[in-house]
């Protein structure tokens, strides 16, 4: 990719502001489902106190991933050493909330390298065999951005972020599959990414993906309640983008709100479908309020998610 036209370039920003746009919304609604007659605000709260418009891990370990594409190549150890660092800078400043998995990894890794924590992600796996939490998807929108000119390095990358802490192999795939949707909508401004992901799969992923898609768009939340479990995750954000009317740029905004009605683990569900709205619908589709709320680690607010959203895309320019 070596032009951007305005509306690609609205839609690179938008990736990580919509994602951050839908953590905040949610963060005051976790663990907890809003009444069907409740409106819906970025009022903050929640289990962990989050100010109005602070986002949580979730974005706070994006910027993590966005930084380490801006400094190289996420398919090489170097590139993942630069995440690795991210991950562990946030960790070590004594975050508000941390995902139960993601700090058995950091908290055990053998070192500080992108290999010491998948490592450690990998021997968490093999003691428990259940390490296929969301923690991973809530997180892997900038990695489409700096893949923009390669799908297949793209689908290869998100699967390397992913296995930094969490090596069930399902959240590897869901990654991929969110991943090369994002890709696919900045380029395009359609969500045909998703479905076309599975054209490119290994035929026993596309025969597991395929009917969860499926359901997601035919059902409702109580058909995936678990949404901390990445599987139900994907699902009840597909669900929130593909069952909201999707006319017009009010799609982005509207279906944040259907992804924090679900219920559960709201945050990361509207930040997962934060990514791929803002990748189809663009930053300028985000309601202005909200953006003026954003905030959150390092000390970023919405224009450095921006700035930090293009440098990616940059990024991926000068590198390939």
């Amino acid at each position: 990719m070596t032009d951007t036209t305005a509306g690609q370039a609205d839609r690179i920003e938008g990736v990580l502001v919509a994602t951050a746009a839908g953590d905040a919304l949610g963060a005051g609604y976790e663990f907890t489902t809003p009444a069907a007659g409740e409106e819906i605000t970025m009022c903050g709260g929640g289990p962990f106190g989050f100010a109005p418009g602070e986002w949580t891990d979730d974005t706070a370990m994006a910027v993590g991933v966005a930084e380490g594409a801006v400094a190289g190549d996420l398919r090489t150890p170097a590139g993942l050493d630069v995440v690795a660092a991210g991950f562990l800078r946030w960790y070590g400043g004594g975050p508000k909330d941390v995902g139960n998995q993601t700090r058995r990894v950091l908290g055990g890794r053998v070192d500080d390298t992108g290999s010491g924590l998948a490592r450690a992600a990998a021997e968490l796996h093999e003691q428990t065999g259940h390490t296929g939490g969301n923690g991973s998807l809530m997180r892997t929108a900038p990695v489409a951005l700096r893949y923009l000119a390669d799908a297949d390095a793209c689908i290869d990358a998100a699967r390397r972020v992913s296995d930094l802490t969490h090596a069930d192999p399902e959240a590897a795939q869901a990654c991929a599959l969110w991943s090369f949707a994002i890709r696919h909508a900045v380029l395009t401004g359609t969500f045909d990414g998703a479905r076309l992901y599975l054209e490119v799969a290994a035929p026993a992923e596309r025969d597991r993906w395929g009917p969860r898609l499926d359901q997601a768009e035919r059902g409702g939340p109580a058909d995936f309640p678990n949404n901390g479990w990445v599987v139900h995750a994907l699902q009840t954000a597909w669900w929130a983008i593909t069952t909201t009317d999707d006319s017009g740029p009010g799609h982005l905004p509207a279906a944040l709100e259907r992804a924090v009605r679900a219920g559960n683990d709201t945050d990361t569900t509207a930040a997962i479908a934060g990514g791929l709205l803002g990748a189809r619908w663009g930053r300028s589709a985000v309601p202005a309020e909200w953006q003026a709320k954003l905030h959150g680690w390092p000390g970023y607010r919405a224009d450095d998610l921006a700035r930090l959203a293009g440098a990616v895309a940059l990024a991926a320019t000068r590198t390939g």
